[in-house]
């Protein structure tokens, strides 16, 4: 008796159920460079910035002072997010689904452009012109900032956003598929919106935070793996920033993604940020030298690296599985 089912067109060859995963890791791949070829939609067509004007209606009328109700909105957002994966899934196959909802989702190439767009504003000594391209990359208040300081916010952002745009991305796609990967993008989008330690948000947003912080826990990890394989000179420093600062980071996830290029580049990043009337003084990642306008560059190149990677692994991984999963002839 022949194991699982037999693959349509194939006569005596057998299907095991990991087929799905090598369509879903296919799909990621392509996913993937199809963000890095193309980019994302225009703000006015995309399916992301629709969810958050959608959030954002949602948050004016159910505000509460209660994480309760907070978790309602959490949820309701994520679940949209699971909901439309579905959908997309109905129409396409698992390897359609997955690399449009994982092309949609993952926001690498737009990163990179506007870190990009800071770099080149500092290179012609626009240090206005930096500030204000840099309020795409952050949330912190940017007005009064000198360009050292532009720079290692522009360094910060990318750092953080690989892991949150690009790697939790097709991570959540190669185990869910379409609805991994447009939940994960729901979720982080959320936490940008209301995912604030201010009197606002400290209840209300806490459940959609703490959404975000689990759901990029494993791809954190995974972004530091990946940095160490496109910067293999660099593994020792990397595993030093690690393991001596990321845990110092108020966020569980950040704080990784962070020290590993901090290390992978030889920086040293975190120090005082403005956020509204506040200042909140993170903890320094990493034991070299405060980023420079030059370093915006260099991390641009290493996070294009770590995609191309990411992609290179999951393409691989789709085809080990489907050899695997075509076997042999049955018995």
């Amino acid at each position: 008796m022949s194991r699982g089912r037999t693959q349509a067109g194939g006569p005596g060859r057998v299907w095991t159920p990991r087929s799905g995963a090598s369509a879903r890791l296919a799909g990621v791949a392509t996913g993937l460079v199809a963000d890095a070829l193309m980019g994302e939609p225009p703000a006015r067509w995309h399916p992301v910035a629709r969810f958050g004007s959608a959030m954002e209606w949602a948050d004016r009328r159910w505000w509460r002072d209660s994480r309760a109700t907070g978790v309602v909105y959490a949820a309701s957002g994520i679940g949209t997010g699971i909901a439309s994966g579905a959908m997309l899934g109905r129409l396409l196959s698992p390897f359609g689904s997955t690399a449009g909802a994982v092309a949609l989702a993952s926001g690498g190439r737009s990163l990179r452009q506007a870190a990009a767009d800071v770099a080149t504003a500092l290179g012609h000594d626009d240090v206005e012109g930096a500030r204000e391209r840099l309020r795409a990359l952050v949330g912190r208040q940017t007005g009064d900032l000198d360009a050292h300081e532009v720079a290692r916010a522009a360094v910060e952002s990318v750092a953080e956003n690989t892991t949150d745009a690009v790697v939790a991305t097709a991570w959540w796609g190669a185990l869910g598929g379409a609805p991994g990967a447009l939940g994960h993008r729901a979720g982080n989008t959320l936490d940008a919106m209301v995912g604030y330690r201010n009197e606002r948000y400290r209840r209300f947003g806490w459940a959609a935070a703490r959404a975000d912080d689990v759901g990029a826990w494993p791809a954190a990890r995974l972004t530091v793996v990946l940095v160490g394989l496109v910067r293999p000179t660099r593994i020792p420093a990397i595993w030093r920033a690690v393991r001596d600062s990321a845990g110092r980071h108020p966020s569980p996830n950040a704080g990784v993604s962070e020290a590993a290029v901090a290390g992978a580049l030889g920086l040293r990043l975190g120090g005082a940020n403005r956020y509204g009337d506040g200042i909140e003084v993170r903890p320094f990642l990493g034991h070299g030298r405060a980023p420079g306008p030059g370093d915006i560059v260099r991390v641009v190149r290493l996070q294009r690296d770590v995609t191309l990677a990411l992609a290179a692994l999951a393409a691989a991984g789709a085809w080990c599985l489907a050899r695997v999963g075509r076997g042999g002839p049955a018995r």
